[in-house]
């Protein structure tokens, strides 16, 4: 059995059939379950067990998931804990509320246990590395070589805020990561940074990754493809729609646009005298 196996995993779910179907798989892997059929149970469990993850349905007589997201989250003890969403409600507004109360993850059913398994092991490792920056977050951060310059503005009070999102960007980090790290809940932590910036705790996630992801382009002879999973994104098809919008081109047109551009300086060519791509 793997340290990550023995961890125990709090269960929320009103289906008879589907919690004892999850209970059986994730048991099976090793892992410890508690098992609520309510709402106001699970909370009951939460505060008295101390889990190290929650996955929750959505949609239940008594509480709804949001209500229960929002009670832990505003606990100390059960603030910084992983909580995943798991239903068949796939709407966007459905999961857009979700990581704005600060879920770490929403998964829609139908689902395989593989699928489940997958995002348990990525929550329980970033929690692992929550804790571990947060044991360590007086250390100075070294420059990493070969980077591009920092795009963070230079404001004290969100010092610790920029530097996990400088060490972790590339992990697929959110918002829920970088709350729990500074110790702050999801809403009022990017609240205070879109006052103060202008952007979003996560719109400086995307800004430092499509930054990396124009040095690699320029830099390296990388495919897109691995240089989406380089700066934290899962799927490629994301990661080109984020950066165009970002940039005004695709990744391989900003690329071939760069390469062009080099090779007219080396020659004398103005740019302006660029075919259109």
């Amino acid at each position: 059995m793997t340290a990550e196996a023995s961890k125990k995993i709090l269960l929320i779910e009103d289906d008879y059939l589907m919690q004892n179907l999850l209970l059986e798989s994730l048991k099976a892997e090793g892992f410890a379950i508690i098992a609520a059929e309510t709402g106001g149970l699970g909370l009951h469990k939460a505060m008295e067990n101390l889990p190290d993850i929650v996955i929750c349905e959505l949609i239940m007589p008594d509480m709804d998931g949001y209500t229960i997201l929002t009670e832990l989250r505003q606990n100390s003890q059960l603030a910084i804990m992983p909580f995943i969403f798991l239903s068949a409600n796939n709407s966007k507004a459905a999961v857009r509320k979700a990581m704005e109360l600060g879920a770490d993850d929403y998964l829609t059913r139908p689902i395989t246990i593989n699928e489940l398994l997958k995002a348990i092991h990525i929550r329980l490792e970033k929690q692992s590395l929550v804790k571990s920056w947060y044991i360590n977050n007086n250390s100075p951060i070294t420059p990493k070589p070969n980077n591009p310059p920092l795009v963070f503005p230079n404001i004290p009070h969100f010092k610790k805020v920029f530097d996990y999102i400088e060490n972790y960007y590339h992990l697929g980090i959110t918002l829920s990561d970088v709350a729990q790290a500074v110790g702050y809940s999801s809403a009022y932590l990017t609240n205070q940074v879109s006052q103060q910036t202008g952007n979003s705790v996560n719109s400086w996630i995307v800004k430092r990754r499509i930054t990396q992801a124009c040095f690699l382009l320029k830099n390296t002879g990388l495919t897109i493809e691995e240089i989406a999973t380089k700066i934290g994104y899962q799927n490629c098809c994301h990661f080109s729609r984020q950066f165009s919008q970002y940039q005004g081109l695709s990744p391989k047109m900003w690329r071939k646009q760069h390469q062009l551009s080099h090779v007219c300086t080396q020659k004398g060519i103005r740019s302006t005298n660029l075919p259109n791509l």
